[in-house]
């Protein structure tokens, strides 16, 4: 093998993982976005999470209709991509305790108010 079809390969690759990480950010973005409530993580693991979400998306749906092969890069991919990464987050927060904790007794929710100034007179004789 030449060095020219070694570079080729490497920019197909290249190309590829560039390709996944700007999708993944995208899926993993508006999964969060549908999710309520305040989501973990930051810009690596939105990231991590579209990727993962749209291989186990795809993979499910290649899963249930045998025969069909989804491309990430579609509008089915990107369905089947935001679901799968709605689902990694949902399990996320589940077993990080986010809707459900141990014991009896449900967390309370602390008021913080301001402290009042009270103003001293001093009276004069």
């Amino acid at each position: 093998m030449d060095s020219a079809a070694v570079m080729e390969q490497v920019q197909i690759l290249a190309q590829d993982v560039l390709m996944w990480v700007g999708f993944g950010t995208l899926v993993g973005l508006l999964a969060k976005a549908i999710m309520p409530g305040r989501d973990p993580g930051g810009a690596v693991a939105t990231l991590l999470m579209g990727i993962a979400g749209t291989v186990l998306g795809c993979a499910i749906l290649s899963y249930f209709y045998a025969g069909v092969r989804v491309s990430p890069i579609s509008p089915l991919g990107f369905v089947a991509g935001t679901g799968g990464a709605f689902i990694l987050l949902a399990f996320y927060r589940i077993l990080g305790g986010f809707w459900f904790r141990e014991g009896a007794v449900p967390p309370r929710h602390r008021v913080y108010r301001r402290p009042v100034r009270r103003r001293t007179y001093v009276l004069e004789e």
